[in-house]
């Protein structure tokens, strides 16, 4: 479905970027996979046994100096990148009432700036080139009911508005999407309360838990041209929990 695609994913090396990673290779594309945990990303790359079509890098996506390097890399490297996956985010599992200056920089750095920085870079590289592309933004079921978490909601919601401005500002030459997953079996859900776990649960019609294989699923399905008539939209992957 994704043959002769070449594919930026961040925050690649664990969780819902590891398995997006694992299925856009499996459906045949190119992936460079970003994260700045270095060593994580050696252990994809030995998982992936040596993928000869995977190719990573670390970067911290909030440090604006290291994202324009990295797209100095990519076109140093001749990478004729067609899609992007920002997916790279924290979860402090904070109360708003307990968040320090310094903690709320870092996520909103890295949740909403790293997207911003990546989608811009991205942009800039097709657009000008004329070349046609993807843009998929991992948002939250968070970004749409609210968080117990209040900073990891609002950036969220954040990411919400910036692929609707991104659809607008890319078109025609580039699609961007959303998908806002519910709880997702990764160990980010450890830190979830349980009082909010429940309340998630009891509202879904599907009793199923979200694996992040299913996360990635949707996502390889927008990236592929099966899905070209889609921009601007969110994919609210919550197995029935809140009905819109």
């Amino acid at each position: 479905m994704l043959k002769n695609k070449n594919i930026i994913v961040t925050g690649a090396a664990s969780g819902i970027g590891k398995a997006i990673v694992k299925r856009c290779l499996w459906e045949g594309a190119s992936v460079i996979a970003c994260d700045v945990n270095y060593h994580a990303l050696e252990e994809l790359m030995d998982t992936m046994n040596a993928s000869t079509a995977l190719h990573t890098y670390q970067v911290d996506v909030s440090n604006y100096e290291e994202v324009c390097e990295f797209f100095s890399y990519i076109h140093a490297k001749h990478f004729h990148v067609d899609s992007l996956v920002n997916n790279a985010g924290i979860y402090l599992a904070k109360n708003i009432l307990d968040y320090q200056v310094d903690e709320i920089d870092k996520v909103l750095g890295i949740n909403v700036k790293g997207f911003v920085y990546f989608s811009q870079l991205f942009g800039e590289k097709l657009i000008s080139a004329k070349h046609y592309g993807v843009i998929i933004n991992m948002s939250s079921v968070s970004a749409l009911e609210g968080s117990s978490d209040a900073i990891y909601g609002l950036s969220k919601a954040a990411i919400l508005g910036l692929t609707k401005s991104c659809a607008m500002n890319f078109s025609p030459y580039i699609r961007v999407n959303a998908v806002a997953p519910t709880m997702v079996s990764t160990p980010m859900m450890d830190s979830i309360p349980d009082w909010r776990k429940e309340e998630y649960l009891n509202y879904q019609l599907i009793n199923k838990p979200l694996q992040p294989e299913d996360v990635a699923d949707t996502v390889v399905f927008l990236l592929s041209n099966k899905a070209q008539h889609y921009t601007g939209a969110t994919f609210d992957l919550n197995n029935g929990g809140y009905l819109r």
